[in-house]
């Protein structure tokens, strides 16, 4: 692993389209790419006892899960042939509907990317120390338990 500093996963608030658009147009002259795939987590509207959720407060100790996300990412580079990856998650208030993480891996290969997202992902669930709490729209909240 690299002892530079890793770059921030995280975005105040949700993950826009343009933000999600514009990362992976970056991709699109490298001739060595034959794939890419991406995750988008988005919060869901759950019900839960009777209440709806209506926005998720994401937290998290910005420095430790920075290198939680780094780890996860080259262990990613080591396992699989990847020519890329982006790993973003919000930080703050999501609502119902918007995008709270955004993963996109490339690779000469596509079946490799198929493997590579899904191990990226169980690793953030998982591992990440990034912290959610359930706002329902009766403004109560309770922390959210990963699914």
């Amino acid at each position: 692993m690299s002892d530079k500093k890793p770059k921030s996963v995280f975005k105040q608030g949700a993950i826009s389209s343009e933000f999600i658009g514009e990362s992976i147009a970056k991709h699109q002259t490298k001739t060595s790419i034959g794939a890419h795939n991406i995750f988008l987590g988005q919060v869901r509207a759950d019900v839960i006892d009777n209440k709806v959720i209506k926005a998720i407060e994401y937290t998290a100790y910005e420095e430790m899960a920075n290198a939680k996300f780094h780890e996860i990412r080259e262990a990613a580079f080591e396992k699989f042939e990847l020519t890329c990856m982006h790993i973003y998650h919000s930080l703050g208030t999501v609502n119902a509907g918007e995008i709270c993480l955004f993963v996109f891996v490339s690779s000469p290969r596509r079946k490799v990317v198929f493997k590579a997202l899904e191990f990226i992902v169980e690793e953030i669930k998982a591992k990440a120390p990034v912290f959610g709490k359930e706002i329902f729209e009766d403004s109560s909240h309770q922390w959210k338990v990963n699914s």
